[in-house]
């Protein structure tokens, strides 16, 4: 990675010297397919860009970006420029600029093995060759050169020269010439991190949305969806354009700004980073949202949430979009709140706001906590703060703050400020202060104390309810409590609730702005003695809830009753942030799932009860519990397996869970008896996806050989099971394998990203932390060469997933705080990404403590 960062600094002067007028980017793919003709250096394709841009300096000097093994020629307004010496491999520099320029450039860009520009990947299953394109923030320049930073926008034209039989699409309208090079029409001015190119043999369907606008005039918008050819028998596309289209009318309604790109072509690719990217017009998703095997609901929710969020982009980040990445929030925030607000008022998930409680707002209490916090308009220095600030505070908090702040202004005040926006600043970019004034026009409120409390400041706050009654079991006074660094104002319900018919439900409820250490709730004064105070009802405010003790007793009897799925999700979430803030024992939490779980109507928080559930197993019960916590969530969870309903749902989502936490004999027989068809749960269909499921902790526990893992795989000879075999064969309890899949990852760049990823999901096991301390060591020695070597995403990977997590003792700590203090010069980001971990891991700790007590 060195030399490819891009400052800030560096982007404002650039941006002030220099304005674009246009691309046109002419790429030649055809070396995709076939041996590459110098087998011994990446395989590569063509790439000439021509840039029109002007400069109000003459004479001044700039750089263009680029990341290419070599260039061949760069002429700089007709004048010939010497590729060895204006070229140091990530930039290409400018003297002696006109007023006027054109500068062309051709180069030889590599394909990508790691998601990372223009990503090559090859089929085993037909050995087709598909290519995609991922940018965001600033991998374009692996593709063309190019001013790579979001406020120099410009038109784009593209043309491709593909292989015979291939399609190509891009962000616009394009067709395949008699010359056999596919040419698309010039987009409108966009940044360069969303041009896009998809290219190769896929499956492609196609339909219309059409509606008629306050002119009279009736928008027509070609929709396409496609997919690798070896998906395309579960392909669902149907499902997919009823969602874009429901999106496509929710939008229009609201936004008041028709769609602005022409077509919406939809690519799910393999290989992918990412849940998505917002590219106009060319939207791009990971495969694995065209699902293989038997799902549940809740991942067709989070399916729609995720084209919905990307289709929220088109006006939230793409016609408008922010400066620098300092603002990254004015389009990632918006689209994550615009996804679930979407979703439940336009679709048949109506339920959407209990998964935001329970599983996309853990994600942002997390974040919240860690060292590295932040505040939701970030301070990015440059582009690798960039690209670790796709965080659960960028996307999840400032989602919940955006959710608060449509009750604050009101809804018809907030969407009247995003037309205003929208209308405003199309094509532009734009700061912090540009929505907050729009937002203050339309609601007649004060936004700099708002932002000031909610956008510009870190860490998140606890509220704890306390109560006093009378002699007759009346509330005299109820009060709340307010903890953290930065005391916020929150609009909060407070809920009472108690049992009638068996049911946990609300009997009062009351509003209440708190503000400060301590607010009273006045109207709840007089109500007879709850069972439950639950202080953010409704879930209106972004906080961590906390108990009074008779509320904690009343969850621990009688959670499975409350009736409200909302209210039930937001109670599960404030336990789990109990138990990783070490208030609450985790072992109490794994007793609450497995007595509570099997009542859990809603499908999204089950799984995520079960997510947590592992992670207290794994992170946070005393050690010497482990194993006995680790036998009851086996009973628990096959018990409950065996008396789900018959091919529901919920009996799939406790098949995978028993198989996660499977440790005994008896569990290991059963899940092979399931596999070889001598066993059977009635109505369970053990489909491929959850075969490997079954076969991977079969693999970990030595149960199941790499002959029974090939057999598999001759199963499901594709993409999808080569990576589950990969990962199983990583898994293995076996100090040679993990030397040799240590060595594939670390030592060597060969393996795809994909196959990195799965490698070491294999290779780090809960049930092998003796056969990976030795790697502890390792880790610490290695993470600086890799970093320094690799591409960020691999870096991120590694650094991250390698962290020796399972080695949970204070030696590991001073292990991470060793190297922290030696290496205070290492990339700000990789100190980042070990501070991060270190915190995770002294957090266990703690809990780990709180539980042996």
């Amino acid at each position: 990675m060195p030399g490819e960062n891009l400052s800030r600094d560096e982007a404002r002067s650039r941006a002030g010297l220099l304005s674009v007028d246009g691309y046109e980017v002419a790429l030649d793919v055809r070396s995709a397919v076939g041996e590459p003709e110098d087998a011994s250096g990446p395989r590569t394709f063509r790439s000439v860009t021509t840039i029109r841009f002007r400069v109000n300096e003459p004479g001044a000097s700039t750089f263009v970006d680029l990341l290419a093994p070599s260039v061949t020629a760069v002429t700089l307004n007709g004048r010939q420029l010497d590729p060895a010496t204006v070229f140091d491999g990530s930039r290409i520099t400018l003297d002696g600029l006109a007023a006027k320029n054109v500068l062309v450039v051709d180069a030889q860009c590599a394909y990508s093995r790691t998601g990372e520009g223009l990503h090559r990947f090859v089929d085993p299953e037909d050995g087709e060759v598909y290519l995609y394109t991922q940018y965001e923030p600033a991998d374009a320049r692996r593709v063309f050169a190019d001013f790579e930073q979001p406020d120099l926008k410009a038109p784009f034209r593209f043309e491709v020269t593909a292989p015979e039989g291939w399609t190509v699409w891009s962000n616009r309208e394009g067709a395949r010439a008699e010359d056999g090079t596919w040419r698309f029409a010039e987009t409108a001015p966009i940044s360069t991190y969303i041009t896009a190119v998809v290219a190769g043999p896929y499956h492609y369907e196609t339909d219309l949305y059409e509606r008629e606008l306050a002119d009279g005039t009736v928008l027509r918008i070609p929709l396409g969806a496609m997919c690798r050819k070896g998906l395309a028998k579960h392909f669902d596309a149907d499902d997919i354009f009823l969602v874009t289209k429901q999106g496509l009318d929710f939008f229009h309604e609201h936004f008041d700004y028709p769609y602005p790109f022409g077509k919406y072509d939809q690519a799910f690719v393999p290989e992918y980073n990412i849940g998505a990217m917002e590219n106009p017009g060319c939207v791009t998703f990971r495969e694995e949202f065209v699902f293989r095997g038997k799902v549940t609901q809740a991942s067709y929710e989070r399916r729609a949430n995720v084209i919905l969020h990307e289709m929220a982009h088109m006006w939230f980040g793409d016609l408008v979009t922010m400066q620098w990445w300092d603002d990254l929030w004015l389009k990632e925030s918006f689209a994550d709140f615009m996804g679930s607000f979407s979703m439940v008022e336009a679709t048949r998930f109506t339920d959407g706001w209990v998964t935001f409680a329970n599983n996309r707002k853990a994600w942002a209490y997390r974040a919240d906590q860690l060292p590295s916090t932040h505040p939701i308009t970030a301070d990015i220095r440059d582009l690798e703060d960039a690209k670790l600030n796709f965080d659960g505070i960028t996307y999840a908090k400032g989602a919940s703050v955006l959710k608060q702040l449509v009750a604050y202004v009101g809804r018809d005040a907030f969407m009247e400020g995003a037309r205003r926006y929208f209308k405003r600043h199309a094509y532009g970019n734009t700061r912090l202060g540009d929505l907050l004034s729009a937002l203050e026009e339309t609601s007649g409120r004060d936004m700099k104390d708002w932002s000031r409390s909610w956008l510009e400041t870190s860490g998140v706050n606890a509220l704890t309810p306390e109560v006093a009654y009378d002699a007759d079991g009346r509330i005299t006074e109820l009060a709340i409590f307010q903890d953290g660094d930065t005391l916020r104002p929150h609009r909060v319900s407070v809920g009472l609730y108690r049992i009638e018919n068996s049911e946990l439900v609300r009997y009062a409820q009351a509003g209440v702005d708190v503000t400060g250490a301590r607010t009273v709730v006045p109207e709840l004064a007089g109500e007879e003695r709850p069972g439950l105070v639950l202080v953010n009802d409704e879930d209106l405010t972004y906080c961590k809830i906390r108990f009074d003790e008779r509320s904690l007793e009343t969850l621990r009897s009688s959670l499975g009753d409350i009736k409200d799925p909302l209210a039930r999700a937001l109670c599960w979430s404030a336990l789990w942030n109990l138990t990783r803030d070490a208030l609450m024992p985790a072992r109490d939490f794994v007793r609450l799932v497995l007595t509570f779980a099997g009542r859990e109507s809603d499908i999204g928080v089950l799984q995520m009860l079960h997510a947590w559930t592992r992670s207290a197993l794994v992170h946070y019960v005393a050690p010497g519990w482990r194993a006995e916590g680790g036998r009851l969530a086996a009973e628990g969870a096959l018990r409950e397996l065996r008396a789900a309903e018959p091919g529901s749902q919920h009996q799939l989502t406790w098949a995978r869970f028993f198989a996660s936490v499977a440790e005994s004999e008896a569990d290991f027989r059963l899940l092979s008896g399931l596999l070889a068809g001598t066993e059977e749960i009635d109505g369970l269909d053990v489909d491929q996806e959850l075969r490997w499921s079954f076969l991977e902790p079969l693999a970990a526990h030595g149960v199941a050989d790499e002959s029974a893992i090939a057999a598999e795989l001759a199963r499901d000879d594709t993409a999808s099971g080569k990576r589950h075999e990969v990962r199983c064969l990583a898994s293995r309890p076996s100090a040679a394998v993990k030397d040799q899949a240590w060595a594939t990852v670390v030592e060597s760049d060969k393996l795809s990203n994909a196959l990195v990823e799965a490698t070491i999901s294999g290779f780090v096991q809960p049930s092998q932390r003796e056969l990976i301390a030795p790697y502890t060591e390792k880790y610490f020695e290695a993470i600086e060469r890799v970093w320094s070597e690799r591409s960020i995403q691999i870096g991120m990977d590694v650094v991250r997933d390698l962290y020796p997590s399972l080695q949970d003792s204070r030696a590991t700590l001073d292990a991470t705080d060793e190297w922290l203090a030696a290496h205070e010069s290492a990339a700000p980001a990789l100190r980042r990404l070990v501070a991060e971990s270190r915190d995770d891991l002294a957090r266990a700790l703690r809990a780990q403590e709180c539980d042996g007590v």
